[in-house]
């Protein structure tokens, strides 16, 4: 199954350059690496990042994924929480995460 992280353009530029990444700042405040699955993250995007351009999607493999645990967070939903650092080699793939007429195109999460 995978699951999904929306990254700012310099913060997927840093993982590049790094080979993994703690997160974002509120990865970092929080203690994990959130992630969302296929039915929450246009949700996420929309509330987190509903005026940021420059998005970067990236798609994990959960299954097998040491250090991840589902959690309750957005009324009750659970969530994927990473507790270490995302790798470069535990992503599958990325694309850039364009904003048309104020909705995230998320096109096929496969």
């Amino acid at each position: 199954m995978l699951i999904y992280k929306i990254f700012r353009a310099n913060e997927w530029a840093q993982m590049q350059a790094d080979g993994q990444t703690l997160g974002a700042p509120i990865d970092l405040a929080d203690g994990f690496v959130h992630f969302s699955s296929g039915e929450t993250v246009q949700t996420t995007a929309a509330l987190y990042f509903a005026d940021a351009d420059d998005l970067v999607l990236v798609a994990v493999e959960a299954d097998g994924l040491d250090a991840l645990k589902w959690e309750p967070s957005r009324g009750g939903q659970l969530f994927p929480h990473l507790f270490r650092a995302l790798r470069m080699q535990d992503v599958v793939w990325s694309r850039p995460l364009p904003i048309v007429d104020g909705v995230h195109q998320l096109g096929d999460l496969s």
